[in-house]
């Protein structure tokens, strides 16, 4: 089957920036990854994102958050003249798949207008639709980046775990046995908990930084395991997987480190996140041999202490495996976007808890001239 260029476009639930990267895939294998860029956006436009979270279509400032998005997409998308297909989220403001639905916002018909070429896009309403969680959507192209990694060498032929550490993190177990991501027991994937996004904006509210650089601030503090305990009496940590999370599903989390310093608050959250991982490990049949970190957490010194002193396997950045932790993502949808333009499942009953394998994702053509 002819491989394809595809430009995966991301905006994640820490409200930092655009991710764009190109790669060359038939849906199913990496043929190679090419090149990739970030957009960062202003002060400005992260706070009409972050007025905008928790509002369904029809809410007051989704419209403008919407046009936001696809501007910046378009902006950046410009520049990447291979791609012959693009792959773009939108952002999410508010995912409740057992009750409303899930919201991304942004247009990719208006999106496919400007760049003139064909855009996948609305990844999770259909997998939400046929009775799926609508998240995590990277876990299949998790297993075709082991595959490829197993490929060159860099990995061996064992089970192995992806976690994300965007605004929420997420996990997926890898059996490299599988024959195809779809495959029963090929890919089991959820929501650990709050990753990134506590700790941004109580970074955010309390010394108007976008996020706790390096981990410095945390590196000073002591974690309050009181408040973690706490935490970890939230009813998600026994839900069974696979399962899924809003940003902003524990706001009691902000609450209970109000009272303690900043850099206490910043390691409490820090090690909250971590801790919630080691609970989602715990949930897992088979541990993996190796967990591969992947998105902004992996920059923070202070979140990788935690996952070390917290887990019982082995964690190392997802490069020690010949891959981008900064872009996995945006590459993600580059792959589902053509999973979608050939039909094939981008979820299923280990990833989403969907009954039956899923092809989610709409796709708009350009207007013919």
């Amino acid at each position: 089957m002819r491989m394809i260029r595809a430009l995966g476009m991301m905006s994640g639930t820490s409200l930092d920036g655009v991710d764009a990267a190109m790669i060359e895939t038939d849906g199913t294998r990496i043929a190679g990854f090419g090149r990739s860029a970030y957009r960062a956006y202003s002060g400005n436009e992260s706070g009409l994102l972050h007025a905008a979270l928790g509002q369904w279509p029809g809410g007051p400032d989704v419209s403008e958050a919407a046009a936001l998005s696809v501007a910046a997409h378009a902006a950046l998308a410009e520049g990447f003249a291979e791609a012959e297909v693009v792959g773009y989220h939108g952002q999410t403001l508010a995912h409740d798949p057992k009750g409303r639905g899930t919201h991304q916002a942004g247009d990719g018909a208006a999106l496919a207008r400007r760049l003139g070429r064909p855009v996948v896009w609305d990844f999770r309403s259909e997998d939400v639709r046929q009775g799926g969680e609508g998240a995590p959507l990277a876990p299949f192209f998790h297993w075709a980046c082991a595959d490829w990694a197993m490929g060159q060498g860099v990995l061996p032929r064992a089970p192995v775990a992806f976690l994300n550490l965007g605004g929420v993190g997420n996990l997926t177990f890898v059996d490299p046995a599988a024959a195809a991501p779809e495959a029963p027991g090929a890919c089991i994937a959820f929501d650990t908990g709050p990753a990134n996004a506590p700790l941004n904006d109580l970074m955010r509210a309390r010394r108007g930084l976008a996020r706790d650089e390096g981990g410095r601030l945390a590196a000073q503090g002591c974690p309050d395991e009181a408040v973690i305990a706490r935490f970890l009496r939230h009813p998600h940590f026994v839900r069974p997987v696979p399962k899924s999370l809003d940003r902003d599903a524990f706001p009691d989390l902000s609450t209970e480190v109000a009272g303690l310093s900043d850099a206490d608050a910043a390691a409490t959250l820090t090690h909250a996140a971590a801790a919630a991982v080691a609970a989602g490990v715990a949930l897992l049949r088979q541990p993996p041999e190796l967990i591969l970190i992947c998105g902004g957490g992996r920059h923070n010194a202070a979140m990788m202490a935690a996952l070390t002193q917290r887990l019982p396997v082995r964690v190392a950045p997802v490069e020690e495996a010949g891959l981008d932790g900064d872009m996995l993502e945006a590459q993600a949808f580059g792959w589902l976007a053509v999973r979608v333009l050939r039909g094939l499942p981008t979820s299923g009953s280990g990833t989403t808890g969907a009954p039956a394998p899923v092809c989610g994702g709409r796709i708009s053509y350009p207007p013919r001239h």
